[in-house]
């Protein structure tokens, strides 16, 4: 969940991804070895805005396959939330 619920989407997806990133370290793996990606965002018009922001964190050369749907999400201001499916480093 986004730090700051009331913050922009760029801020909300920016604070979501540091944690992915934690998560993933936490579990032995990196951006490097995500798998796959679900984007669920509240509103499509604000997809740009958040996948420039997705764009920047992704490494170059291991894009991950991703889906990015429009949902009600779990509490009213948040704008984005973010699921990954990654292997462990070997």
């Amino acid at each position: 969940m986004a730090k700051d619920a009331n913050a922009d989407i760029r801020d909300q997806i920016q604070t979501m991804l540091e944690k992915v990133d934690a998560l993933l370290l936490e579990a032995g793996s990196d951006r490097k070895h995500i798998l796959s990606a679900t984007l669920y965002i509240k509103d499509m018009k604000a997809f740009s805005a958040m996948n420039e922001v997705w764009d920047d964190w992704v490494v170059e050369g291991y894009s991950p396959a991703r889906a990015c749907v429009e949902a009600s999400l779990a509490r009213p201001e948040l704008l984005v939330e973010v699921s990954v499916i990654a292997a462990v480093k070997k």
